[in-house]
C-alpha cells in the first residue's frame, strides 16, 4: 500500500520569543516493511535546519529559530510504500543488542500493579514468547481505556495504569514496562497510522516492539490490539517516549504556548 501523509504543527506564543530550538524525529527510513518514496520537512522563513542521526540511528533534524517570532510552523509531506509483515520488523540496523532494551527509565519504571499484570499475562499464555506478547498486549489494553487529554508526555507507566485511561503512548509504556519485568526486551516506537478514512488526526501514533526469540523484533500496537500492518509507518524508536518523541524543544521567551496540529494520513494507491 502507498500512504500519503500531510502533517502541520503550529506553535503560537503569548508574547514574542527570541529563540527556539527543536529536535525533530519526524523522518522515517527504509526497512523491510516500508520504502520512503518522498519525504519533506519545511518551516517558515528565518528558521534553519540541520540533519543528523541519534544514538539509535533515528533521523534527527535540529531546527533553530534565532530571531524574534510569535509563532513557529512545521510542515511535513510524505509518501511511503508499505508491506504487511504481521508485525515482524526487518531491515533495520541495530546499534544495541536486545538486552540493552531491558533498561528501565523514569517513564517505564515498574511498580507492583505492573508486575502483577505482567505475571497474569504470563500465566495466561501458552508458554511461547509470541503468545506472551499477545497476552500482554490484551491485558494492557483491557486495563487502560483510550481517552485523550487524560495524560501527558510526562505521565509514567504506573500512573497511567492506576488511572485506567490514557493514549497510545501510555499503552506502549505499560507494555514495555511489563515486558521488561518478564525479561523480554522492549522499546518504544513513534510513527503514523492510516485509519482507513483519510480523516484529520490530532497527533502521530505510538506502539511498542518486543524482541521475540526466533522472530526478532515484533511490533505490538496496544491501542488497537494488533501487530503493526501496512497501515503503519515506523519513524523512530528508543527506550521510551522521550527518546523517540517526534518533537522536543526549548525556547527563550514567549509566555504561554498554544499548539495546533493537523495530520491527514490517506492511502493514495493500493498495490497488491
Amino acid at each position: 500500500m502507498r500512504i500519503h501523509l500531510q502533517h502541520e504543527t503550529t506553535y503560537r506564543y503569548e508574547f514574542e520569543a527570541s529563540y527556539a530550538l527543536q529536535a525533530l524525529r519526524l523522518t522515517p527510513l527504509d526497512n523491510g516493511n516500508q520504502k520512503i518514496l518522498d519525504w519533506r520537512i519545511g518551516t517558515q522563513w528565518g528558521a534553519t535546519m540541520t540533519y543528523g542521526r541519534d544514538a539509535y540511528g533515528n533521523v534527527l533534524n535540529m531546527l533553530t529559530m534565532d530571531r524574534a517570532h510569535t509563532e513557529l510552523t512545521l510542515t511535513l509531506t510524505g509518501e511511503v510504500e508499505t508491506q504487511d509483515a504481521n508485525g515482524v520488523l526487518s531491515g533495520v540496523p541495530e546499534y544495541f543488542p536486545p538486552l540493552f532494551y531491558l533498561r528501565e527509565t523514569e517513564l517505564t519504571e515498574p511498580d507492583e500493579p505492573i508486575e502483577a499484570l505482567a505475571q497474569a499475562a504470563k500465566e495466561a499464555s501458552d508458554g511461547s514468547p509470541l503468545d506472551l506478547g499477545h497476552q500482554l498486549m490484551g491485558a494492557v489494553r483491557d486495563a487502560i481505556d483510550y481517552q485523550t487529554g487524560s495524560t501527558d508526555v510526562a505521565t509514567k507507566a504506573g500512573e497511567a495504569l492506576a488511572a485506567g485511561n490514557g493514549v497510545c503512548q501510555d499503552h506502549a509504556h505499560v507494555f514495555i514496562s511489563a515486558a521488561r519485568v518478564l525479561g523480554v526486551p522492549a522499546r518504544y516506537v513513534s510513527g503514523y497510522l492510516w485509519g482507513g478514512d483519510g480523516e484529520a488526526y490530532e497527533a502521530s501514533h505510538a506502539w511498542a516492539e518486543a524482541y521475540i526469540d526466533g522472530l526478532g523484533w515484533v511490533g505490538f500496537d496496544v491501542a488497537n490490539r494488533l501487530c503493526p500492518t501496512d497501515a503503519h509507518i515506523r519513524v523512530a524508536s528508543g527506550l521510551d517516549y522521550f527518546e523517540a518523541a517526534p518533537v522536543r524543544g526549548v525556547r527563550r521567551g514567549g509566555g504561554n504556548e498554544t499548539l495546533e496540529v493537523r495530520l491527514v494520513v490517506d492511502d493514495k494507491v493500493i498495490q497488491q
